[in-house]
């Protein structure tokens, strides 16, 4: 049983990702699969890997795609380790997604993660989503905790904004960012996700901290 508030955020990854025409996709944290085995029903989806640090999420989430009563159509592979340390082998992917995943990387890994899925995977559409720091007073969370003990920041939406307008500029993508699970006309979305489309495959990558006009 999943949340109402994730059930959210995946409809809105899932509707991203099927809008971009992606045929491959990189699930960056796939945990047990509840984005992943909706987007392996789609006839368009071809390819899905799935990459997590967590054995045992990894093989509940063997278990259900072993149990699924429709066999898909794509070719799916799921694998434990970082999503750092995987190589240009994954570079020709249409779409990268990471939900819910980058508040449990500690703030000094973060540049390794931008390296990671925008320099060495660099696929044309990536979609990140993340807590609101803003909403957590609606879903009665304390100012000085996060909502999950494995969280180590949650961004408001400032921080939120500044950092993928960052990442954006300084490796060639254009970037738009919603509300997303829920919204409070103040506060936001309980969620809040960024879309990244590649300006063009074809432009050489910007050194890291270069800024890109635009």
């Amino acid at each position: 049983m999943i949340s109402w508030f994730h059930q959210q955020r995946l409809d809105a990854v899932h509707a991203a990702v099927m809008q971009s025409g992606a045929t491959s996709v990189l699930d960056l944290g796939c945990g047990e699969g509840h984005l992943l085995t909706r987007l392996a029903e789609e006839p368009r989806i071809r390819r899905i890997v799935g990459i997590d640090l967590s054995r045992p999420a990894l093989d509940r989430l063997r278990g259900r795609l072993d149990a699924a009563p429709h066999k898909t159509g794509a070719h799916i592979d799921l694998i434990h380790g970082s999503l750092v340390e995987v190589g240009l082998s994954f570079r020709n992917f249409d779409a990268a997604l990471l939900v819910e995943t980058v508040e449990h990387v500690r703030p000094e890994h973060l540049s390794a993660i931008e390296r990671s899925v925008f320099g060495t995977m660099r696929p044309r559409l990536v979609v990140i989503t993340t807590p609101n720091a803003e909403f957590n007073a609606l879903l009665g969370v304390p100012r000085h905790r996060f909502r999950h003990p494995d969280h180590h920041f949650e961004w408001d939406r400032a921080m939120f904004g500044r950092w993928v307008g960052g990442v954006a500029a300084r490796n060639g993508y254009d970037v738009v960012r919603h509300d997303i699970a829920g919204r409070h006309t103040v506060l936001g979305g309980a969620s809040q996700m960024a879309v990244f489309t590649l300006r063009d495959a074809n432009d050489p990558l910007p050194a890291m901290g270069q800024e890109v006009a635009g």
